[in-house]
């Protein structure tokens, strides 16, 4: 886990989604960045919730856009009771060195259907020292 000052969180709805990011490996000379990303979904509502996927989207300052928009997290559909959490991490090799990560999860809670859950858009970017919270 990243360390915790480096983490940027959204809320909705008692659901609360930590985020955070680190860059993992550098190649300058070929153009090559990838990022290791890291979430953590907390269920502070009074409800059990169902993490279904997501819709999370990269784009890097040469117009690229990577996107995500599977079901579950690496095969897993998480069930979260009231007061339980659920932590993922990635990478994500880019092609330069500025990006934007942005996007939300999809979650099903007990008798209220299925809702998107904004993530904390946050900058990849090798000249920073930590993520900048973008809105």
């Amino acid at each position: 886990m990243l360390d915790d000052s480096t983490l940027l969180t959204a809320e909705t709805d008692d659901i609360v989604i930590s985020a955070g990011r680190e860059l993992v490996e550098k190649n300058d000379a070929g153009h090559k960045f990838v990022w290791g990303y890291y979430f953590c979904i907390e269920n502070n509502s009074d409800k059990r919730i169902r993490l279904l996927g997501k819709d999370w989207h990269i784009t890097d300052d040469k117009g690229n856009n990577y996107s995500d928009d599977s079901k579950g997290f690496k095969g897993e559909i998480p069930d979260l009771e009231p007061g339980e959490y659920f932590e993922f991490t990635s990478t994500a090799p880019l092609s330069s060195p500025h990006a934007v990560f942005y996007g939300s999860c999809k979650i099903e809670a007990d008798n209220d259907g299925v809702k998107d859950i904004r993530i904390p858009t946050f900058q990849m970017s090798v000249d920073e020292a930590y993520p900048r919270l973008i809105n």
